[in-house]
């Protein structure tokens, strides 16, 4: 399995010899709700869309995850599959192949990789957005993702996960309280779901943002803290920190059986 960080909530995931392109933002601004002066952010240094991709998954229909710039882009023939929010994103932008999954529901890319839709952030009081353990069929490695630090206790039922990326480090906005959820939330993932590594997302990357939204914006944690804390739990993860834009190899041990 071979990932590759590409700021923000991106990321390239080449597992199974399928390449699936997940919450991809590669060009132009971010920008929430045509609102600049409210939040802003551009990359310091444009990714190239990556070629041969066999398919995009899309966690959430905000502009962070379904960046319509983005997707604007990339061939509409491409296979989009999301959470039902972001299908009707890439279906209003012409994309031909789309599923929408419900939480629980499985999509399965040319019999080499399932991926399984699981309750992810909540956006509103009646929207739940998704997040996916991917497995490859043949290898038997797992991957979770989900991108603003929210687990469902459901996780559980599929533990062990080899590999999970997830926020590590806190955003908050004062008076709102956390809007990414990272230390304590990956922490309860990982007595959760025993990965063997973790790999951060969310914040830092070339990223620049501006606007008021971005002004107030706070983070705390570390990779370092996060890391200290593992060790203090007794958990043995090791937390990969990516640098945007550089592929790497994902390194798991076979598990025994049980």
């Amino acid at each position: 399995m071979q990932l590759t960080w590409l700021d923000s909530n991106s990321w390239l995931i080449d597992i199974a010899g399928q390449r699936i392109l997940l919450d991809p933002w590669l060009t132009g601004s971010l920008i929430f709700g045509n609102l600049p002066w409210l939040f802003k952010g551009d990359k310091c240094n444009q990714r190239p869309i990556p070629e041969n991709i066999d398919l995009i998954l899309l966690s959430q229909g905000l502009e962070d995850h379904a960046h319509p710039p983005t997707l604007q882009q990339l061939d509409k023939t491409i296979p989009v599959a999301g959470s039902p929010s972001a299908a009707k994103v890439a279906q209003q932008l012409g994309y031909t192949h789309v599923t929408a999954l419900a939480h629980g529901e499985t999509f399965t890319l040319a019999n080499k990789v399932q991926i399984k839709a699981t309750p992810g952030s909540p956006i509103g009081p009646q929207v739940v957005e998704n997040g996916y353990i991917f497995k490859d069929l043949d290898a038997g490695t797992t991957l979770y993702y989900e991108p603003h630090g929210y687990h469902s206790p459901s996780l559980k039922e599929e533990a062990p996960v080899d590999a999970v990326i997830t926020p590590i480090i806190d955003l908050g906005l004062p008076l709102v309280g956390p809007i990414i959820k990272g230390t304590k939330s990956a922490l309860e993932l990982a007595k959760m779901v025993q990965p063997q590594v973790m790999l951060p997302t969310a914040a830092g990357g070339d990223v620049v943002y501006e606007g008021l939204l971005a002004s107030l914006l706070r983070a705390s944690g570390t990779v370092g803290e996060f890391r200290s804390l593992l060790q203090q739990n007794n958990l043995s993860a090791r937390v990969i920190d990516p640098k945007p834009g550089e592929a790497f190899e994902l390194q798991l041990e076979k598990r025994a059986l049980v």
